[in-house]
């Protein structure tokens, strides 16, 4: 059952990840279905984009339920997250392992160390079988973990062939391993399904006493503005129309269903594309910070919408 218990220390995200939530978390929570939680109407967590997860630990700081479920295409983001469950301790060997060799090299050596890493990361995918579980899957976790606290403002991103190509990130003193972090979500993950593929993979998992949570790689505020390569299938409007059928299908089996995207009105007031989209059901806007944008004088406040099927 779900329960509050706001006083208890719990997980957080272990990766840095582009669009994630952590910095939206005390807007978005004025939304959350409190009520229902409360009163433990709602049993059952699922996150079909789980990303970097922030609010997934969030609510699991809060809250405990029965039952959670996640999902993401990212092959290389699931994969982290199976080892974190089922194999922490040669993982934590591992990250302490590369921590170690990368805090005794000087400054240019740390930024060769990383690449060599990167290099040795994108030449093995090809042989890596993600359809199954194996030890080799620990040593990469460990890769993408060190990749993401050392690259370039801790991005995931992956070019059309799904290599790993963002740059070193030159910060002086990265934390790559925390164990007590990951001890906590590894405790997490115990009681938590863990699927890799498309949104819609997720329905199963699905009831009315369900909270579902949609964070999708956002629609292009403009031309210029897409950041959609955490896989190299992107996101497109197709995805998004296919989205919002899946938005009324989960209303229809009585879940409780949050979606969070862009703002086509921050660029043009015209724009109605989600109003259309999602026509019925409660949208709100509320303000975030642009985190990522090449121009920093761009990275202020803009609005990002709020879906709900519930008031």
């Amino acid at each position: 059952m779900a329960q509050q218990g706001n006083r208890v220390t719990g997980p957080r995200p272990f990766l840095k990840w582009a669009g994630g939530k952590s910095q939206l978390l005390g807007e978005f929570s004025r939304y959350l279905p409190f009520s229902a939680l409360n009163d433990r109407t709602i049993t059952r967590y699922v996150e079909p984009f789980i990303g970097g997860g922030a609010v997934f630990f969030s609510l699991n700081r809060m809250f405990s339920f029965d039952q959670c479920t996640v999902c993401d295409v990212n092959k290389e983001l699931i994969l982290t997250y199976q080892v974190i469950r089922r194999s922490l301790p040669r993982l934590s060997g591992e990250l302490a392992a590369v921590e170690t060799a990368y805090r005794e090299k000087k400054d240019q050596k740390k930024e060769a160390f990383y690449y060599e890493v990167r290099e040795a990361f994108n030449r093995d995918r090809a042989t890596v079988d993600f359809s199954r579980y194996n030890n080799r899957w620990i040593e990469r976790a460990a890769q993408i973990i060190f990749l993401n606290h050392t690259c370039y403002n801790g991005l995931f991103r992956v070019n059309r062939s799904g290599w790993f190509n963002v740059p070193f990130g030159r910060y002086r003193n990265p934390v790559i391993f925390n164990g007590d972090n990951l001890e906590k979500v590894a405790a997490v993950l115990k009681n938590t399904g863990i699927i890799c593929g498309d949104f819609t993979r997720c329905r199963s998992a699905v009831d009315d006493n369900t909270f579902v949570y949609l964070d999708p790689p956002y629609r292009p505020l403009n031309t210029t503005s897409s950041f959609t390569s955490y896989s190299h299938g992107g996101f497109s409007d197709i995805d998004q129309k296919r989205l919002a059928r899946f938005f009324r299908d989960l209303d229809r089996k009585g879940a409780m269903v949050m979606l969070s995207n862009s703002d086509p009105g921050n660029e043009n007031p015209e724009d109605s594309f989600f109003e259309e989209l999602y026509d019925g059901f409660s949208i709100r806007r509320v303000p975030a910070k642009r985190m990522i944008n090449c121009n920093g004088s761009r990275r202020g406040l803009v609005n990002e919408l709020l879906i709900t099927n519930y008031g």
